[in-house]
């Protein structure tokens, strides 16, 4: 998963190909030399993963097919506008939205400070209208693997900074990395991200456990280990990452800096620039409800992730965690971070994913729902061994820490399925 359905490809350009999955085409790049008009593929995130032989595929597409359909169907009846709302100014932006024209600051900030249900049902509904004209019925559903926690910073929000001194560290080795990876690929996953703590293991070795990874699996590999030099980043690159999740939390430079004591936003950007100059896939995106926090500074939050050229948003909750310097601090209400992935839909690029996080989940089980309702259209799915997900403490108390792989699977296709959701990365 991203349970990618193979396609056939259709045309080849150079690096480009064209695939057509029942009757759509969709582009990709090609990293394979020897491929063919003809031959099947499945994709991921643009990338073309894995050539795979026609019984193979035609098996899997005559599977699919009829469901294939019926989800489109459930998906566009439940992504149609809802009725115009009595608020003729807000009626007003989110036509304008809908037509795909930008939004300015005042239009933007409205959005953020609604209060009144029917306006905000119907912010919610022209999210979705988007996430459905401009993605289809498709969800990305990635898996992650948390391989270590240790890290040398001092993050004020989380958990696994050095201000958790109580909490035990835990670095997975190549053969574990390598057996949590081969059960992911068993059970359907396409594309994995690769996660820990800052400075936790040198780049090299990390370059080598990605190519050896690439060698053994057909993935789509994101890295998540903070901040890299362009060295770093251009080893990891050349060694088959395409991905890269690196969240910039806050675009107020002064609120970062009492965040974040030993680095600044300059420096976070200039990684994430770097990074999708070098070719990688960017997923960035901030915190909601820090103290300090502004609607003028989140709306600035998302128009920093919109111009980093995004393959996916990710904006969550702020959540305490009771070992760090915001111990004390409220998290925000469940609404606000809906609101603000709807918002998000609006103003981020049209073939930017939004991510639905597991923080969200903690803050709500069933925000998963109302979000992939309200403009998302992507999910991740912890696949780390079970031993160490209490370990990986980021905020307390995360939803699925103690959930198989397994049941997360079930639970998310059911709710797929429910929502007409074809859970695939046909969106390249």
């Amino acid at each position: 998963m991203c349970y990618a359905i193979p396609g056939r490809v259709v045309a080849v350009d150079g690096a480009a190909v064209t695939v057509e999955y029942y009757g759509q085409h969709k582009t990709a790049r090609n990293e394979f030399r020897d491929l063919r008009t003809g031959d099947y593929v499945y994709a991921q995130g643009g990338f073309v993963v894995e050539k795979v032989s026609p019984a193979e595929a035609e098996s899997v597409l005559a599977t699919w097919k009829e469901i294939f359909f019926e989800l489109q169907e459930t998906d566009l009846r439940l992504s149609r506008l809802g009725h115009p709302s009595g608020n003729e100014k807000l009626g007003r932006i989110l036509d304008r939205a809908a037509e795909g024209m930008p939004l300015n600051d005042e239009q933007a900030e409205l959005l953020l400070g609604l209060d009144d249900p029917a306006d905000i049902d119907l912010l919610y509904r022209t999210a979705n209208f988007l996430r459905h004209k401009y993605h289809d019925n498709s969800c990305c559903v990635h898996g992650i693997i948390e391989m270590s926690n240790a890290c040398t910073q001092s993050c004020a929000y989380c958990g696994i900074s050095k201000h958790n001194r109580g909490l035990r560290r835990y670095r997975m080795t190549r053969p574990q990395v390598f057996a949590a990876a081969q059960r992911a690929v068993a059970l359907g996953f396409k594309a994995l991200v690769l996660q820990s703590g800052q400075d936790c293991y040198p780049v090299g070795m990390l370059a080598d456990l990605i190519g050896e990874l690439k060698n053994r699996f057909p993935l789509l590999i994101f890295v998540s280990f903070g901040e890299l030099s362009r060295e770093g980043l251009e080893m990891l690159y050349a060694a088959g990452a395409r991905g890269i999740l690196l969240r910039f939390e806050t675009s107020d430079g002064e609120l970062y800096r009492r965040l974040h004591p030993e680095s600044s936003l300059e420096r976070r950007l200039q990684v994430l620039r770097q990074a999708g100059e070098i070719g990688f896939l960017v997923v960035t995106g901030g915190l909601i409800g820090l103290p300090g926090q502004t609607r003028r500074s989140l709306l600035n939050d998302l128009r920093l992730a919109a111009s980093l050229h995004p393959e996916m948003v990710s904006f969550g909750p702020f959540l305490p965690h009771p070992d760090t310097p915001l111990a004390e601090q409220a998290p925000p209400a469940c609404g606000e971070i809906i609101k603000c992935l709807a918002a998000a839909r609006l103003l981020v690029p049209r073939r930017a994913k939004v991510l639905v996080t597991t923080s969200l989940e903690t803050l709500d089980p069933g925000a998963r729902r109302l979000a992939l309702q309200s403009g998302c259209s992507s999910v991740m799915l912890n696949v780390s061994p079970m031993e160490h997900r209490s370990l990986y403490s980021i905020y307390p108390d995360r939803a699925h820490s103690r959930d198989p792989v397994e049941r997360q699977i079930a639970d998310t296709l059911n709710l797929l399925k429910s929502l007409g959701r074809a859970p695939t990365d046909l969106g390249v």
